[in-house]
């Protein structure tokens, strides 16, 4: 068998592997030092790479970022930060029709600025707005379903984790890629709630309202979420005015939520514990997946599987948008059986070399941060799709008397509005790179 042959085959072996329950790192880890085997034909190459993989996939500075930012949100969500961006969110929205679930998604929003993880926004979430969304009489499908949608928001809106993978696998600029996903993010949010305001009119049983509160309350709720503010603009605001490196401006924001967070008395030493813990376990998983995802993309590049596939897409004369649209729709079906992190770090090696060689109108930084941006998203959608969406497990086990199909049934809309907005998206690169433009 050529080593072309052997690369092609250690793809969709990797996919049965996991099909299998075989941990994702473990599978790619696997599959591509038994692939370097073969290709090789010797042990030498592998021992090398045994000595010199872990070390030379760990060294990369910008995976620091990946450990604060998620000691981040352990803080944020210690801190207390969830419960005031919602009752701040309910105190202006709660009072029209679906309110209180559009609070839910503005909460998500605010929340998903200080923690770049999607399944920990929808978890924090989910404990502060299902208990009002049940209060006030919101159906289990759409409760489950907007606060579901709202935890995708944890990974768009900077910082996100999967950018900063996105950006190490396609040696891309962390910051840039932070401000490109800004406006997609924030149509996101703009999205969802047009969904909401949609869906309770056409169903008037779907959801009730709060009572008005006077605006001097309102303003007092909003005046309490402060912290985020100030953690967003010392986080965000540090990067782009050249403050702060990326790494720099986490640790800083690390810092500051858990001043915040000890400030708010929610911080013991068995809590600070568990927030390390819980951060140390999550990045140990991410970094195995990274480490085998490392070892199967240099068997990849042995066998010369991603440099022949962009040569035979360059030869073929494809039209560059129908190429697109069928990677888009590749990522849509594949999110639905595979997580966020698993999708990104297995494809993106073999596919972005395959789209680099397609003319976009666009420079080099520029597709890669449009396109970064618009697998995201995408990514984003499979996080809320059936069957295997992880936000729709993890509100679900959240709302016990609501029936799974009335979460994928109330979830769908969402999903509609993703796929709505990353057509619009595809369309007008634009709306991705303006403010890129702006400030680079």
């Amino acid at each position: 068998m050529s080593d072309l042959a052997l690369g092609l085959v250690g793809i969709p072996l990797v996919l049965i592997l996991i099909f299998l329950r075989i941990p994702i790192g473990i599978a790619m880890f696997g599959v591509g030092i038994v692939g370097t085997w073969l290709v090789t034909g010797s042990f030498n190459p592998l021992l090398g790479q045994f000595k010199n993989l872990t070390y030379s996939t760990y060294a990369s500075y910008s995976l620091s970022v990946v450990p604060l930012f998620l000691l981040m949100g352990q803080f944020a969500t210690l801190g207390g930060l969830s419960a005031g961006l919602f009752n701040a969110a309910a105190a202006w929205l709660g009072h029209k029709k679906g309110g209180v679930a559009m609070a839910a998604i503005g909460a998500s929003a605010g929340f998903g600025a200080i923690c770049g993880s999607s399944l920990a926004t929808a978890a924090t979430m989910g404990q502060v707005a299902l208990p009002e969304l049940k209060k006030y009489g919101y159906s289990g499908a759409l409760a489950t379903g907007a606060v579901a949608a709202g935890g995708t928001l944890g990974i768009l809106i900077p910082p996100s984790i999967i950018l900063v993978i996105f950006a190490v696998l396609t040696e891309q600029n962390i910051a840039k890629l932070f401000m490109g996903a800004f406006a997609p993010g924030v149509l996101a949010a703009i999205g969802y709630i047009i969904v909401i305001a949609i869906y309770v009119r056409v169903q008037p049983d779907s959801g009730g309202v709060r009572e008005r509160m006077p605006y001097g309350q309102r303003f007092r709720e909003l005046f309490r979420t402060w912290p985020v503010l100030a953690i967003f603009i010392l986080v965000i605001g540090g990067i782009y005015a050249g403050i702060f490196t990326p790494t720099e401006a986490a640790a800083i924001g690390a810092a500051g939520t858990f001043v915040i967070a000890l400030s708010a008395r929610s911080l013991d030493r068995k809590a600070i514990v568990q927030a390390c813990l819980a951060t140390a376990s999550s990045t140990a998983m991410i970094f195995l997946i990274v480490l085998g995802a490392a070892a199967l993309n240099s068997f990849l590049a042995l066998s010369q599987v991603p440099q022949v596939m962009a040569a035979w897409v360059g030869e073929q004369g494809f039209n560059p948008w129908l190429v697109m649209i069928l990677v888009l729709i590749f990522y849509l079906v594949m999110g639905c059986v595979m997580d966020s992190l698993s999708m990104i770090l297995l494809t993106v090696p073999i596919i972005y070399p395959m789209m680099t060689v397609l003319d976009f109108g666009l420079t080099p930084d520029e597709f890669g941060i449009w396109f970064g941006i618009i697998v995201l998203i995408v990514v984003e959608v499979g996080l809320i799709t059936p069957p295997v969406g992880m936000n729709l497990f993890i509100i679900h086990s959240m709302s016990p008397g609501t029936r799974l199909s009335e979460t994928y049934r109330g979830v769908l809309p969402f999903v509609v509005s993703d796929i709505v907005r990353t057509a619009i998206l595809v369309a007008f690169p634009p709306i991705t790179l303006w403010l890129v433009w702006m400030l680079y």
